[in-house]
């Protein structure tokens, strides 16, 4: 007997508020701090406003570059050039993937998908994972971010990080399939990579002169505008927050735990910031409060290498993609290298 009882649908007004918060969370977080603070502290929803205000004039130049970068990367077909990373010797192509990685600018449907294109195409493991670490650290819109929040020095070693992380990491990966281990690093039923893959499947020509081509030009403005809504939402919900840490947060707090040239900051910044990374751009201004109140400069390094690589929400994508072998080998090599760099990059400060 077939059962023909009507499913419960959700009513409209539920449907369409959470298409609303699935679409605009960001900026319906932002308004709901706001809001919050309207009634629980006035003076402060005032002062948070107006430093995340200020603070997006301030980086408004920098935004601006960013933007620009990433449109005209989209729009001449520029990030096609990746799949040139992938061809020739091992060795090479490791160098070439961590170079790629560090510096490549990739749409949101990018980066999990072209990697498993990459391994569904035979590319090595090894190749795959140097361009696996290095792409969530940096690309050029973070670069220009990131001397804009944090200083030249900063974006300099970080973008210096990425390529290292992405070539020890890939050198390991190397040596250890040289033993027989690491084979069939994809799940059951992965496929080959959708769009972020098509980019080395079938790679575009490079059009430098994008603005011939209408179809080019249309795709520059559309970048343009949604890049610049992605990283206005993001970095107004950080200036937010950072806004509240300064103000919550004694300095003397950060200080104690965060502060000084030991090992214990470093290692401290770099589990903490698994869990507590919100977006790359976000955690900019984070950092920079944070470094303002007392961290180290090498926790500020670790956290933003070990969060970049290893946030939550990246370790998910990884964890459904790969076997757990290579995910163990993805998360230990994240921190390792967080560890590292972190530890490195505070004695160079400290020269």
């Amino acid at each position: 007997m077939t059962d023909t009882t009507p499913s419960v649908q959700p009513s409209l007004p539920r449907r369409v508020w959470g298409r609303v918060w699935t679409d605009q969370r960001v900026w319906l977080t932002s308004a709901l701090i706001l809001a919050a603070l309207l009634v629980l502290d006035p003076a402060q929803a005032g002062a948070s406003a107006v430093f995340a205000g200020g603070a997006l004039i301030k980086i408004a130049p920098y935004l601006l570059v960013s933007v620009s970068l990433a449109a005209w990367a989209g729009a001449t077909g520029a990030d096609n050039l990746i799949a040139r990373a992938f061809t020739g010797a091992p060795l090479a192509m490791i160098g070439l993937g961590a170079l790629a990685g560090a510096i490549s600018p990739f749409c949101s449907c990018g980066v999990i998908p072209l990697i498993a294109a990459l391994l569904a195409m035979g590319v090595p493991l090894s190749a795959v994972m140097a361009f696996w670490l290095a792409s969530p650290l940096m690309d050029p819109s973070m670069f220009v971010l990131t001397a804009g929040v944090l200083g030249m020095e900063f974006a300099v070693a970080k973008t210096l990080a990425a390529f290292g992380l992405g070539l020890t990491g890939g050198m390991v990966v190397h040596l250890l399939a040289r033993g027989g281990g690491l084979a069939d690093p994809l799940r059951e039923g992965i496929g080959n990579g959708g769009c972020g893959g098509a980019r080395v499947r079938d790679p575009k020509p490079v059009a430098w002169r994008f603005w011939e081509d209408p179809a080019r030009r249309s795709k520059f403005a559309t970048t343009a505008l949604g890049t610049a809504l992605f990283l206005a939402k993001w970095l107004t919900l950080a200036f937010l927050l950072e806004s509240l840490m300064l103000a919550w947060i004694p300095a003397e707090t950060v200080t104690s735990v965060l502060g000084g040239s030991g090992l214990a900051p470093i290692a401290t910044a770099t589990l903490v910031g698994v869990p507590a990374y919100l977006n790359g751009y976000a955690a900019l201004p984070l950092v920079g409060g944070l470094i303002g109140q007392g961290m180290a400069p090498g926790a500020g390094m670790a956290f933003l290498i070990a969060g970049g690589v290893t946030s939550i929400p990246a370790a998910m994508a990884v964890w459904a993609l790969a076997r757990p072998p290579v995910f163990g080998l993805y998360i230990a090599l994240s921190l390792a290298g967080a560890f590292a760099i972190g530890l490195l990059f505070q004695l160079w400060t400290l020269l």
